[in-house]
């Protein structure tokens, strides 16, 4: 059957594909894999043992490491996945060793609006299943772990509640002073649940508990998700899961889990889930999925142990970042290149004309609701208008000393006028730019982006940092506030104020990276200001410590760490077929 993304739903398109998909054992020997290496779950998914591949090539040359990022996305997003899988394809049609690293989705957006991010068209990875709902579990292990922790604090604290100093020694306890007032954990849930955004545990009598307020966050904002995206090894794992800061104590010291004794119970949970998962494109090249950390409330990237493993076993490695260059390629650069002494060949910036139209002031599209008319019809001036904001996020990525090549991701609603506007507008700023077409035609419509890409990452680099960790943390936000978001300044608010005292007073936490909190929807912290935001200041309300990932974050704006389903949920469209077993309706 000829797949056809125009008739075709995203998973009637994966279905038709995962008929004559290549098993784990072929891509494992096309990637040079050893047997032992390979560490199978079924035929189709696969787990790949990271140490034994990083030993045996350790004196082996990286591959060109390139990153996707994308100008600031409507919220319906605008294919950044989606253009990683193609430019996978597209290199693969070029004849190369690819290979994409990219992260593993949360139940709470395959369930909810914003789908699986397992790509669309004719690019996309598969098996879908598998890929959307759980893969090899990672996710619940992560769950395990982080809720493991909680236990531990709220079982502490109601022995503590109940029992004298000497009775708690009988038990080799002793007395930690726990502060109900200052617990900084919560626990997690792989879903959209609002109403467990803020609630009450411990209720009922002295075996039941310590009543006190609690809250749920989603997974992918759990500190245990962030140290599986930043760890180099297990034992840089194992150290890390031993500094997250669960509370703080009455006299405002931290409370760890290594204070509770749960930190190497923790890790158990998570030996299986630090080896990288290996599944594939519709075309057959490999894909790494490992890690998935949100990218507006957290680091949003797959893993450094993939990106190590994907640059020794291929001659491309592709990742991305979550959201937009603002966010998701400001926290590549300074966070995770940081940590892992990795630098960028070449950055992606996708753009499509309908995040331009919005940026230049056509309606703002709504997900659940059909796409207002004004994006199916020609309007130069706000694609024009919109490409202010493009201009931005590629000067983003220039003040990294990285190659940006801009990826027009052409739908075939857009017509030849406004395509041709974007090539000429880059162009005039000396910016290599790149029309796609992977979602509509998979490989075949990446080979101009690929080619691009190939082509940049043979220009030399000048990679430097945006700052440097021993600044002070106030004129570390400012810096990424004004020279990246555009802001005029930074407004912190009490609390804000408090914790940065704190942290300053740290000698490990002050030398933090910054790990910034804000909308995706803008480069502002207000989500309603499109293109580029003039005159206004970024207010950091709070500041929060993750220790054990290793960041400092900045809260600026309303964002949630525990997101909302909609009122129109993709559950409603997912079912199964009972005689082959079979998904369908996910995307």
């Amino acid at each position: 059957m000829k797949l056809d993304p125009t008739k075709m739903k995203d998973w009637e398109i994966a279905a038709e594909a995962e008929k004559n998909m290549k098993t784990v054992y072929q891509l494992a020997e096309e990637l040079g894999l050893e047997k032992e290496e390979l560490l199978p779950y079924g035929h189709y998914v696969a787990k790949i043992d990271y140490r034994k591949v990083l030993e045996r090539l350790k004196d082996k040359p990286n591959g060109k490491y390139i990153d996707v990022t994308a100008i600031t996305p409507t919220p319906l997003g605008e294919g950044k996945s989606t253009t990683s899988i193609g430019l996978v394809e597209g290199l693969g049609k070029r004849g190369q060793k690819v290979i994409g690293a990219l992260r593993q989705p949360s139940g709470g957006p395959t369930m909810n609006i914003k789908g699986s991010a397992a790509g669309g068209g004719l690019a996309q990875i598969i098996p879908l299943d598998k890929f959307s709902l759980g893969l090899t579990g990672d996710i619940n292990a992560i769950m395990n772990a982080h809720n493991l922790a909680m236990v531990a604090l709220t079982a502490r604290m109601q022995h503590e509640f109940n029992y004298d100093d000497e009775t708690l020694a009988k038990r080799g306890l002793k007395r930690l002073n726990i502060d109900p007032k200052r617990v900084e954990m919560g626990w997690i849930i792989d879903f959209c649940a609002q109403a467990l955004r803020h609630i009450v545990i411990g209720l009922g009598g002295k075996k039941d508990g310590y009543p006190m307020e609690s809250k749920f966050w989603i997974a992918v904002a759990s500190e245990v998700m962030a140290i599986l995206a930043v760890a180099k090894d297990l034992k840089d794992f194992r150290e890390r899961i031993g500094k997250i800061v669960v509370a703080f104590d009455k006299f405002g010291n931290p409370v760890t889990t290594e204070d509770l004794e749960v930190a190497g119970a923790m890790c158990a949970w998570m030996v299986d889930a630090i080896n990288p998962n290996m599944i594939q494109t519709i075309e057959g090249q490999p894909v790494l999925i490992h890690a998935g950390p949100f990218a507006n409330i957290a680091i949003g990237q797959s893993s450094i142990i993939a990106d190590y493993v994907g640059l020794k076993l291929a001659d491309y490695n592709v990742t991305e970042s979550g959201f937009a260059a603002d966010i998701g390629y400001e926290k590549f650069w300074n966070i995770k290149c940081r940590l892992s002494g990795l630098t960028p060949d070449c950055v992606v910036v996708v753009a499509t004309i309908r995040a331009l139209k919005c940026h230049g002031g056509a309606p703002i599209p709504l997900p659940g609701r059909p796409i207002p008319k004004e994006y199916l019809e020609e309007n130069l001036e706000w694609v024009e208008k919109g490409c202010e904001n493009l201009l931005h996020c590629v000067n983003i990525v220039k003040k990294s000393g990285v190659t940006p090549v801009v990826c027009i991701n052409a739908f075939y609603t857009d017509t030849k006028d406004e395509i041709a506007l974007v090539k000429r507008i880059c162009e005039e700023h000396g910016i290599r730019a790149a029309v796609s077409e992977h979602w509509l035609k998979g490989g075949e419509g990446a080979l101009e982006l690929a080619d691009a890409v190939m082509d940049a990452c043979n220009e030399p680099s000048n990679f430097r940092f945006l700052y440097e960790l021993d600044e002070p943390v106030k004129d570390r936000i400012e810096k990424i506030a004004k020279e990246v978001y555009g802001a005029d300044g930074v407004i912190y608010l009490p609390d804000a104020e408090a914790k940065i005292k704190l942290i300053e007073a740290d000698e490990e936490l002050r030398r933090m990276p910054i790990c910034m909190v804000k909308t995706h929807l803008s480069l502002s912290d207000n989500p309603a200001l499109k293109g580029v935001p003039k005159g206004w200041q970024l207010r950091v309300r709070d500041v929060l410590i993750y220790r054990g990932s290793g960041f400092i974050v900045p809260v600026a704006g309303d964002i949630s760490l525990m997101p909302g389903t909609g009122s129109d949920p993709a559950y409603r469209r997912i079912d199964v077929d009972v005689e082959t077993g079979k998904v369908k309706g996910l995307f």
